[in-house]
């Protein structure tokens, strides 16, 4: 079974779009796209600079039209994957891709998730912290000691804290036993109560949003479930906002269907690299440029059930 999976924010790289402009209807998409959320798309993916991607109302709607485009240009209009998983924000474009928004409603969806996300995090100096290793209790201790969240907890020995700066700084000068501290180039602690405020504006305006039940078993991040029922899977990326990533879960999840391979869009590379820890017998694509493309086929004709 093949299973599609889309990164989350700090997965994005200057320039990392510019390959994909040269696949035909890729720049047309991205300007319909750009015109939805408002954003220069293409600009922000091939030319502006790391600084201007960070920022969260740009890095969110660049993040979901990239997976979206790059599972169009995979897929076609061939059958859908055996399973669909996006870590954060990636959920939007998984939601696209097992049939339950449109790419149209997901893009709003997401320009007002980001917008949301970036003034609540404007309210007080908050960030992340990747933590690398570790005694997984001793690490989950240290981050509750500093009054942190684990934000992301994604398995392999990696859980991501979150809180504010001062917090941060403080848990920097008195990390875990054997871990490795690593700040994330995000503008916020995402999900974690810091966050709340965006829940409220994103709940107001998602109980509109048309869905339809997921065509492909569609994993969400609150615990690995695979959910069936449209309108709770968009209840439920609302509700992620201010709760932990359980990415771990979503890996038992993939376990437990009898996933065999992982396809991971662009920007990849996170997602395939945690799954080689977790999942070490799963064949892996990180479709970083349309160079991988083959590779992706290749796998999906030999993994497609």
């Amino acid at each position: 079974m093949i299973l599609l999976a889309s990164p989350g924010q700090g997965a994005q790289t200057p320039g990392f779009l510019q390959p994909w402009l040269e696949i035909p209807g890729v720049a047309d998409r991205l300007a319909w796209w750009s015109a939805v959320t408002g954003l220069d798309l293409v600009r922000y993916g091939t030319t502006a600079d790391a600084e201007e991607i960070r920022d969260t109302a740009v890095a969110q709607p660049l993040l979901v039209a990239a997976a979206l485009a790059a599972c169009e240009t995979l897929y076609g209009d061939d059958d859908l994957p055996g399973a669909v998983a996006g870590h954060s924000v990636g959920e939007l474009a998984a939601g696209v891709i097992a049939g339950v928004l449109s790419a149209e409603a997901a893009l709003v969806l997401v320009r007002e998730r980001g917008r949301a996300m970036a003034e609540a995090a404007a309210v007080t100096e908050t960030g992340m912290t990747a933590v690398l290793g570790g005694d997984p209790d001793e690490v989950l201790a240290a981050i509750d000691k500093h009054g942190l969240t684990a934000a992301n907890v994604n398995g392999a020995g990696q859980v991501v804290a979150a809180g504010t700066v001062q917090a941060l700084a403080d848990f920097a000068g008195d990390p875990p036993a054997k871990a490795r501290l690593r700040s994330l180039s995000v503008a916020g602690a995402f999900h974690t109560e810091h966050m709340a405020p965006a829940v409220d504006a994103l709940r107001r305006i998602a109980s509109g949003v048309r869905t339809a039940d997921p065509s492909t078993r569609l994993l969400q991040n609150r615990d690995g479930a695979v959910v069936k029922d449209g309108p709770e899977f968009v209840e439920r990326i609302v509700e992620q906002v201010s709760t932990p990533v359980r990415w771990d879960a979503c890996t038992a999840t993939m376990r437990d269907l009898g996933v065999t391979a992982i396809i991971e869009l662009p920007p990849a590379g996170t997602l395939t690299g945690l799954a080689r820890r977790e999942l070490p017998d799963v064949e892996r694509v990180a479709l970083k440029t349309p160079a991988d493309l083959d590779k992706a086929r290749e796998l999906i004709k030999a993994h497609a059930s």
